[in-house]
């Protein structure tokens, strides 16, 4: 989502290796080996009174990545530990290296209550979920994390954490909004994201959705009702982090209108772009769901009134052999602007190429007026039987101006048990908007894992890796991490790991 300035380490050029060569300008790629860089949990001990749901173990999902602008040997890498079946992990890790990844340290900011959070630091949570770190133009880190407790005094909340020691270390929360679900209305907080100003290390911008139910609810059955609405809410620090803003709603739909999958991208003039999923009508996706965005050109005092880009339609994807379903709706949207051009980007899951959720792509050249055509950047060839076709949970970013978009895919399935899955990246380097100029798909998993040995998300059934992964970047290298399964391993099921491309 947000670029980074600097040269690739030494450690990381002699890593990189030559692979296949692209079929058209976009060039050849290099890839560094695949490293993993999660292990056993630290939270293996910990053990939170009147939870339900399954914990998955040494399972960790959801990662998210980014390099300091000033260090381009320091990376932080945050995830979400032991994945519980009914929502939110038993605590958020981090992972830093400081020698462009031939080594990483693991720690936990006091998110939850197994990761050290108490009454007292602020972080006295059952479980924490949606992790996301940022780098500040001075190298300062902010971390965030959606807390809840689903059993205990039930209630969502936004927690910072800062760190000045590239991830070694991090300050005690900042809650920067607690709602309790017991009271009307029903309040949830959800799908937080956090960026640090890459124009002014003073400024950090945090911002997510709150869905309002129109009744009280003691328990969080509420979120499956077709009455809600959903407010924008943000907060910022103008003073690197020494004190936060109260938390206010900058979007509060009067009709039935909700918001999800905020992200925050800001163009070398300062001018502040959030771009998310609109959805109008009853809140499901047939009545109409939208890529939209708001500005604000000084620095998220005032935002504008939600601009629609184009409607969407995306039906998940899903287990090509059975049709159960994976935790990758497709209502999240991945950002990226140009740091050098303000060019903007954006990679989602749409239907409209197949029938079955693929990656589009869609790019501005003059903030934000007019968009590209979408093109399909997924390279998944066709198959037989078009499930195979689906690809899921992209990301994109752009590195000294080429671009890149990850994902998975089914292109490996075949009649036999299991499904074979992978993760790949496709880049461009000039006139993105046009297919053609695209090129080098690169293989990034080794071997091929089965879905349907991750973890369960939402009941029996949603195999989860995350809702979004992550992709940063070292001068022109890129930096991707992501979640895969440890075919075999019902008691290590996923792991995290990392591997360059550039």
């Amino acid at each position: 989502m947000r670029s980074r300035t600097g040269i690739a380490s030494l450690a990381l050029a002699a890593a990189l290796s030559l692979v296949m060569a692209g079929p058209t300008s976009a060039g050849t790629f290099t890839v560094g080996p695949l490293n993993v860089i999660s292990g056993p949990s630290p939270f293996a001990n910990c053990s939170i009174a009147g939870q339900t749901g399954t914990n998955f173990l040494n399972s960790e999902v959801e990662p998210w990545v980014e390099v300091n602008p000033t260090d381009p040997n320091n990376v932080i890498a945050v995830w979400q530990q032991d994945r519980w079946s009914n929502g939110g992990a038993r605590g958020l890790v981090t992972a830093a290296t400081h020698d462009g990844g031939a080594t990483w340290s693991t720690t936990f900011a006091h998110f939850s209550t197994c990761s050290g959070g108490t009454a007292a630091n602020g972080g006295n949570y059952e479980r924490a979920s949606d992790p996301w770190v940022s780098f500040a133009p001075n190298g300062d880190a902010y971390q965030i994390s959606l807390s809840v407790n689903l059993f205990q005094d039930p209630a969502t909340a936004i927690l910072v954490s800062k760190s000045v020691d590239g991830g070694d270390t991090w300050s005690e929360p900042v809650t920067l909004v607690r709602d309790t679900s017991g009271v009307a209305p029903f309040l949830f907080n959800d799908k937080e994201s956090i960026t640090a100003d890459p124009t002014d290390p003073d400024f950090v911008y945090a911002i997510w959705d709150r869905l309002r139910f129109p009744s009280d609810s003691a328990n969080f059955n509420a979120q499956h009702a077709f009455s809600f609405r959903g407010d924008i809410v943000f907060s910022r620090t103008t003073n690197g982090g020494e004190t936060w803003e109260p938390a206010r709603n900058i979007f509060e739909p009067l009709k039935n209108q909700a918001t999800i999958g905020h992200q925050i991208v800001v163009q070398p003039d300062g001018e502040l772009f959030d771009f998310f999923t609109l959805f109008q009508g009853s809140g499901n996706n047939a009545p109409g769901a939208s890529l939209a965005y708001i500005t604000s050109s000084d620095h998220g005092a005032t935002w504008s009134a939600p601009t629609v880009i184009r409607k969407i339609r995306f039906i998940g994807a899903f287990d090509p052999d059975t049709g159960l379903p994976i935790r990758a709706e497709g209502f999240v949207p991945e950002v990226a602007v140009d740091p050098s051009t303000g060019n903007l980007f954006i990679a989602w899951q749409d239907t409209m190429f197949n029938g079955v959720d693929q990656i589009a792509f869609t790019m501005s050249t003059n903030d934000a007026l007019t968009w590209s055509e979408p093109i399909k950047v997924s390279q998944t060839p066709p198959n037989a039987d078009v499930a195979n076709e689906q690809a899921w949970v992209q990301a994109v970013h752009v590195a000294n101006g080429t671009i890149a978009v990850t994902y998975y895919d089914f292109r490996n399935n075949t009649a036999a048990p299991g499904v074979p899955t992978d993760h790949w990246m496709f880049h461009c380097h000039s006139s993105c908007a046009d297919v053609a100029s695209w090129g080098d798909e690169v293989r990034l998993t080794n071997t091929s894992f089965d879905i349907e040995q991750a973890p369960f998300a939402r009941g029996p059934n949603g195999f989860f890796l995350g809702e979004y992964e992550g992709l940063s970047s070292a001068g022109s290298a890129f930096w991707t991490l992501f979640a895969i399964v440890n075919n075999g391993n019902p008691n290590n099921r996923t792991d995290i790991v990392v591997r360059t491309a550039g």
